[in-house]
């Protein structure tokens, strides 16, 4: 069925075609996500010898059961209150998995229950341990129900000293493992920091044997769910916790819908990202909940070469009526995105303490093109850096040094444009209020591609910095009220061509815009109050007057 939202007052032509032929949709005109149907017929994984006593090990009942539901052409397959331990559980088509009030599926921390698999891993084919819960090439496949899937990550997962207590810290040395050299990262055993130590220790290779991969095997964690190459797919209800790496990964799937779900992690767990649409095609997110160590909810599409070989962007995605607690980024594209993404949908959502609110990343050598993204009616509150970012230099660490973490700034320099620069153009947002945040808006692009037509509209945004604008050309903003700790300056501008700036509302500025470089050109102010900064404008770095142009 069609999914249908309100029309916002920024939209786009409903049935046009653009000139590659793919139709454009809008708020009011969204795309169709294909929905599952199963037959009523039940299968209890009791009468396949569960128990669920906490210490049977359930691998073999669970799949026998979805096996036989499978081939008796679909249906439900119950998991009963309990704690149910189990190993990898594979879904199959016409089959859903239903969690029982109560119920708790406990992946086991043998990690000799997880054979060494060819994945995916950031985008890139890499060795794996098989994903406690997972799929390839099926149809019409469900998780669903009250129940909580749990990974048992805190048995896979490296922990940085910074990011626990003393008192955390202690324990976990008492539990085992290992120190890292500088003694500031603890590994679960051996062979995890092993493969530490190693560049792209998982990358298939043919230099590499079994044993060199079970040499590092416990370094090479599962993403908790993966459905690769799925159609028609549910998950709903459920509280997905405690995954090795990533939580929610479908990847190159579509008609996908997540409803009412719980992604949760602790929030230092290592690569805990909440969810990760990856090439995945007509999704739909509503109604669900992220609170988790990494990024919240995820765009992806491969990575650098293999991502652009794939040629598989994430498309026709709407997310809408959720909510993000901690994590990186609330709503996310990037970093590996070099297959692209387009017409995704990002409305009514919170974003309360995480890192950033919506986060656009990339870095030279991924390629892709990211376009079409909406995003309107967005709250965020107690953001730790900034409200809304875009940023070409992504350096693959947290976007919130530690305590003591010095970071240099990148080096900026003019390369040649080639298959591996990465383009971020059409963006509209619309209805954005934030209460608090290190910075209100950062756009930073590559000096040989600027990030290009970024629309933000109504934006009332409380925080220490205000806008900050870099090798960027078309960014329009209007009816935007910054209240600003360090107006010093307001907004910032750095070689940035077509700049619009209309009705923007601040209470005081020590300065109001500085504007640096000598590359900027047509940059308009107007609709704003100027007498209430101490100094209406700064010019350096070669940027002249003449560029500005000021009306009431």
């Amino acid at each position: 069925m069609a999914l249908a939202i309100p029309l916002i007052a920024i939209s786009f032509s409903g049935n046009a075609q653009n000139k590659g032929g793919d139709k454009v949709y809008s708020f009011d005109n969204l795309p169709v996500v294909a929905t599952t149907s199963f037959k009523k017929d039940t299968i209890n994984v009791l009468k396949y010898g569960a128990k669920n006593d906490g210490l049977t090990l359930n691998t073999k009942s669970i799949n026998q059961a979805i096996t036989d539901c499978n081939q008796r052409g679909g249906g439900v397959v119950v998991i009963p209150e309990g704690l149910w331990l189990t190993g990898p559980i594979e879904l199959k088509s016409n089959v859903n998995l239903h969690l029982q009030k109560n119920s708790l599926l406990q992946f086991t921390k043998d990690f000799n229950q997880y054979p060494l698999v060819e994945g995916n891993w950031e985008g890139i084919p890499q060795m794996r341990n098989q994903s406690p819960i997972w799929a390839e090439g099926q149809e019409n496949i469900a998780i669903t129900g009250y129940g909580i899937v749990d990974g048992a990550g805190e048995a896979w997962r490296m922990v940085k000293k910074d990011k626990l207590t003393e008192t955390q810290w202690k324990k976990l040395l008492a539990s085992g493992g290992v120190l890292s050299e500088n003694q500031k990262i603890w590994y679960p055993s051996e062979k995890s920091l092993k493969g530490s130590k190693i560049k792209d220790p998982g990358l298939i290779a043919q230099d590499k044997n079994a044993a060199f991969y079970a040499g590092i095997k416990d370094f090479l964690r599962p993403n908790l769910l993966v459905l690769t190459r799925c159609k028609r797919v549910l998950l709903e209800g459920v509280t997905f916790q405690n995954s090795p790496a990533w939580n929610l990964h479908p990847l190159m799937s579509e008609d996908i819908t997540i409803r009412n779900v719980y992604a949760k992690n602790p929030w230092y767990a290592q690569n805990g990202d909440g969810l990760d649409l990856e090439s995945c095609k007509n999704v739909l997110v509503e109604g669900s909940t992220f609170d988790v160590g990494d990024d919240g909810i995820c765009i992806k599409s491969g990575r650098d070469a293999a991502g652009r070989k794939r040629a598989m962007p994430t498309e026709n995605v709407v997310i809408r009526n959720s909510t993000v607690y901690h994590a990186h980024g609330g709503f996310v594209i990037g970093s590996e995105m070099s297959g692209g993404a387009r017409n995704i949908f990002v409305t009514d959502c919170t974003f309360i303490g995480t890192d950033i609110g919506l986060r656009f990343k990339t870095t030279r050598g991924r390629g892709g093109v990211v376009e079409n993204i909406y995003a309107r009616n967005i709250n965020m509150k107690d953001i730790a850096g900034e409200a809304i970012l875009f940023d070409m230099y992504y350096a693959a660490v947290d976007p919130i040094p530690l305590t003591g973490e010095k970071r240099a700034i990148p080096k900026v320099e003019l390369l040649p444009v080639t298959e591996g620069t990465p383009m971020f153009r059409k963006f509209y947002i619309t209805n954005v209020v934030c209460d608090g945040a290190s910075k209100a808006v950062f756009v930073r692009g590559l000096p040989e591609m600027s990030i290009s037509d970024i629309y933000l509209d109504n934006l009332t945004i409380k925080a220490k910095e205000g806008i900050d604008i870099q090798e960027a050309k078309n960014i329009q903003i209007t009816n935007a009220h910054l209240d600003v700790e360090k107006a010093l300056p307001l907004i910032y501008i750095q070689n940035g061509k077509s700049i619009g700036l209309k009705n923007i509302g601040y209470s005081n500025a020590e300065l109001l815009l500085r504007v640096n470089g000598n590359k900027n050109g047509d940059i308009k102010l107007s609709g704003t109050d100027t007498t209430k900064a101490k100094t209406k404008t700064e010019f350096g770095h070669g940027a002249e007057a003449s560029v500005l142009k000021v009306t009431k």
